[in-house]
C-alpha cells in the first residue's frame, strides 16, 4: 500500500512516515501543495494524507483539483481547525475523512483503514429508486422526476445508506457509523449539514418530500404513498 503525505511541518512529516512505514505502508513526503497536487495526480496512491495550512497551495484546494481532475484517491485531512464548518469545508472539497491535530496515531492507522476498506468495495451498480427518486450505485447518477442533479462522494454515502433502506428509521449514531465510519459526537451537526444538502437537491421545489426527520432519533427516506403523519418532517 502507498501513501503520500503532504504536510509542510518537519517534525510532523516524520512522525507521519515513520508511523505509516511501520504499518507497513510504503510512504512519500512532500512539503507544499503545488508538489502534493503534482505527485497525486501523477501517481496512483492508495491514501492521501492531507494537511489543510500549506505553502504555495492550501489543502482544501489541492482536494478540489484533485477531484475535478477525475482522481478518486481516498484522502484523509489533517488539520488544527476543529469546528464544524472547518469539517464540512474539507468534505465539500472532496475529502474523504477529517481528522484534528494532535491527534493519536493509532486512530490515524484505523482512520487510514477504514478508507481503503471503503475503496476496495466494488460498485453494486444497482438502480435503488424510492417514489420518483432514482440513483444508480455504479454511476452514481441521481434523478428526481427525470431531472438529474451531481452528489458530492459524502452525499452520495449518505443517499445511498437512506435509499437502501427505504422507510426505516435510522438513528444519528448508525448514520454517521457507517457515512464517516466513525462519531463526530454528540454536539456536532455535520449530519445535519449533508441531510440539508440532500433536502436542497431531492426536495427543493418538489410538491412532496422524501427525506424525513424522525425528531430525536434520526432520518428516514419514504414515499409520499407510504409516508405516514406521525410526528416526522
Amino acid at each position: 500500500m502507498t501513501v503520500l503525505i503532504v504536510e509542510d511541518d518537519a517534525a510532523a512529516a516524520r512522525l507521519l512516515r515513520q508511523a505509516t512505514t511501520e504499518a507497513g505502508y510504503s510512504a512519500e513526503v512532500v512539503a507544499d501543495g503545488v508538489e502534493g497536487l503534482r505527485r497525486a495526480r501523477e501517481t496512483a496512491f492508495d491514501v492521501l494524507l492531507l494537511d489543510v495550512m500549506l505553502p504555495g497551495m492550501d489543502g482544501l484546494t489541492v482536494c478540489r483539483q484533485l477531484r475535478a481532475a477525475g482522481v478518486a484517491t481516498p484522502v484523509l485531512m489533517l488539520t488544527a481547525r476543529d469546528t464544524t464548518e472547518d469539517k464540512v469545508a474539507g468534505l465539500d472539497a472532496g475529502a474523504d475523512d477529517y481528522l484534528v491535530k494532535p491527534f493519536r496515531i493509532a486512530e490515524l492507522l484505523a482512520r487510514m483503514r477504514a478508507l481503503l476498506r471503503r475503496a476496495a468495495v466494488a460498485p453494486l451498480g444497482a438502480v435503488l429508486a424510492v417514489g420518483d427518486l432514482s440513483l444508480n450505485t455504479g454511476t452514481r447518477e441521481a434523478a428526481r422526476g427525470g431531472k438529474g442533479f451531481l452528489l458530492s462522494a459524502t452525499e452520495f454515502r449518505l443517499l445511498e445508506h437512506l435509499m437502501r433502506h427505504p422507510g426505516q428509521v435510522l438513528t444519528r449514531s448508525a448514520l454517521l457509523d457507517h457515512v464517516w465510519q466513525y462519531d463526530f459526537g454528540g454536539n456536532d451537526n455535520v449530519l445535519d449539514v449533508y441531510i440539508s444538502y440532500l433536502r436542497g437537491k431531492i426536495d427543493k421545489g418538489q410538491s412532496s418530500s422524501l427525506i424525513h426527520t424522525v425528531r430525536a432519533v434520526g432520518y428516514k427516506i419514504e414515499s409520499p404513498e407510504s409516508a405516514a403523519p406521525d410526528g416526522r418532517s
